[in-house]
């Protein structure tokens, strides 16, 4: 079999659902809380910033949903996503594991993000919202929402972390050539940019505070819409496509994962890769473990509460029950803007907490060594944040190397790094820091969280 082994599927075979993981959980997940009266809240008071469409997918408990054919007719621009063979990286570690890596970087902007931005947009359009806003960290998540809003004709405003918006400038221009109107946040467009700005005017932004400011722009205008890119489970929902291509593709190569990877930050590509083989173990038909691979100066997973929280810095949004740091933690200015956020998502912290998702946390230099070993055996450049995926993988490797077992391992590399080459030349010339988070800035950060009722 030739070293470059690739396993794709033709487009009949793109999902036509999408799979829903609340309908196999254990336990049902604790309900979503109105910032004001604590209270659990219900469709009617998520209406002003989503479309009745997603929010009906977001408290869903049907396995299946289907996917509307025009999102379907969108998805067949670039799925089905490749499933490669690294048995280049094999040769490298002298490993006896497999290891398969589902690649999302052939999308049109270079990342999974795509497979919900066309599924919320396209719910958008069939409402009539004419304007949507949105945050942004690396710029993963903006580019793809504009290219979906260009697709089907919808205008865009993206809030990107400022810090992001300072160091990718080639995602800011991507996100202008498909028409969105993009601002640094914190940004003096809203209320709560111009608290922030008041506080600290050379804050670095954060993904929370970009959420307060989409969030309060979606709700002061009748024509506009919020959309998320993580987190909720109407995101996680999407990306389901994935992992059930990813299960076709690994019965062609003739294998099942022994362990499924993949970064986190909110957790959507994750949990795109890993719910539709979870199904199987939640069952308890497979012993398959699964590894979120989460950054140390953002370590949500490894060192923050199980608790409710808000979504945002300012507490604009409802309360949900999430491993958080804090909506007040400020993450520093690690190159994975996509990872720089202080909750996870709901799904991913219950499945967590229950035991069925592992966690590790990896400083920065150590994944950017994993990223340079992986694109010098593979040829594809990783995103700082798909790195860290690749930093477990490797790592998982060596284990079976030196404990002479196989393994099959199963990752997402979920986007390209073609345009972060500038933090590769800053890794290449030894000037990147690593930074471990603190504990007592955690439990500063952690203070702030809001007193909910058990």
């Amino acid at each position: 079999m030739a070293n470059d082994t690739k396993y794709l599927l033709d487009e009949s075979r793109i999902p036509t659902h999408w799979y829903n993981i609340q309908a196999d959980l254990p336990h049902p997940l604790a309900p979503p809380l109105h910032p004001g009266t604590g209270q659990p809240i219900g469709p009617a008071d998520l209406a002003p910033l989503f479309p009745m469409g997603a929010i009906l997918q977001e408290v869903s408990t049907e396995r299946w949903i289907e996917i509307p054919e025009p999102v379907r007719e969108a998805y067949r621009l670039y799925r089905p996503s490749p499933l490669y063979r690294a048995r280049r990286l094999e040769r490298a570690l002298q490993t006896p594991a497999h290891i398969y890596y589902k690649y999302e970087g052939v999308s049109p902007v270079g990342s999974h993000k795509v497979n919900s931005a066309l599924a919320q947009v396209y719910m958008n359009k069939q409402e009539g919202v004419k304007r949507i806003t949105t945050e942004t960290g690396a710029g993963q998540w903006g580019s793809a929402l504009a290219f979906a809003c260009q697709m089907f004709g919808i205008e865009l405003k993206i809030y990107m972390v400022k810090v992001s918006y300072e160091q990718k400038p080639y995602r800011k221009a991507m996100m202008h050539v498909f028409g969105a109107d993009v601002v640094p946040s914190p940004s003096p467009d809203t209320n709560a940019g111009r608290s922030v700005l008041g506080e600290d005017p050379h804050s670095s932004g954060s993904l929370g505070i970009a959420i307060s400011e989409a969030v309060e722009d979606a709700a002061s205008r009748e024509d506009t819409k919020y959309s998320l890119g993580s987190v909720l489970n109407h995101v996680l929902l999407h990306q389901t496509v994935i992992g059930q291509e990813a299960q076709a593709q690994m019965e062609m190569a003739g294998e099942m994962p022994d362990v499924v990877i993949g970064c986190v930050g909110g957790g959507s590509n994750y949990a795109g890769l890993a719910f539709p083989f979870m199904r199987a173990r939640m069952a308890g038909e497979s012993k398959t473990r699964f590894v979120a691979a989460e950054p140390a100066s953002c370590p949500s997973l490894t060192k923050g509460l199980y608790t409710y929280d808000f979504g945002d810095t300012v507490g604009l949004t409802p309360l949900v029950k999430m491993h958080t740091l804090g909506h007040a933690f400020m993450p520093p200015a690690i190159h994975a803007g996509g990872l720089r956020y202080h909750g996870m998502a709901p799904l991913i912290s219950q499945l967590h907490a229950d035991g069925f998702i592992d966690a590790r946390a990896f400083p920065q230099n150590s994944v950017f060594d994993a990223a340079v070993q992986f694109t010098r055996a593979e040829g594809i450049l990783p995103a700082p944040e798909s790195a860290h995926a690749i930093r477990a993988a490797i790592d998982e490797a060596i284990e079976a190397r030196e404990a002479e077992t196989a393994r099959t391992i199963l990752f997402n590399l979920s986007g390209h790094g073609f345009l972060d080459l500038g933090a590769y030349e800053q890794y290449l010339a030894g000037d990147l820091e690593d930074y471990e988070y603190p504990a007592d800035r955690i439990e500063e950060a952690l203070k702030g969280i809001p007193k909910v009722a058990s």
